[in-house]
């Protein structure tokens, strides 16, 4: 039995780690760069990450379905979908309140 990392998930992919040519250049601040960061990714990721979390749910609601009527051969793909759709709402939630909790604190700072 091996155990895969989180990107066994539903989908989560390890962050990019930047060259090391890119962290001994120093960081690099455009004009027009904004919340989204350098590449413009920021908000592509927070769509992508609800999306997969959608998708994840939708999974688990048709195979319970599935489960319920009788269609479903094998009771453990419910399991672990459904396991699965309740560790990613609990990981979207606390990163969801993670970031409240540093948007509050900004908002506390004195100007």
């Amino acid at each position: 039995m091996s155990i895969g990392g989180i990107e066994s998930l539903g989908g989560f992919r390890p962050l990019a780690t930047p060259s090391l040519d890119a962290a001994t250049a120093g960081p690099t601040v455009s004009a027009t760069q904004g919340p989204e960061g350098p590449s413009g990714e920021f908000g592509a990721l927070l769509v992508d990450g609800i999306d997969r979390l959608q998708q994840v749910q939708s999974t688990s609601d048709n195979l319970a379905v599935q489960a319920a009527t009788g269609d479903l051969d094998a009771i453990h793909r419910y399991t672990i979908a459904a396991s699965e759709a309740a560790v990613t709402t609990q990981l979207t939630v606390a990163m969801r309140n993670k970031a409240l909790e540093s948007f509050t604190e900004i908002m506390r700072m004195p100007v």
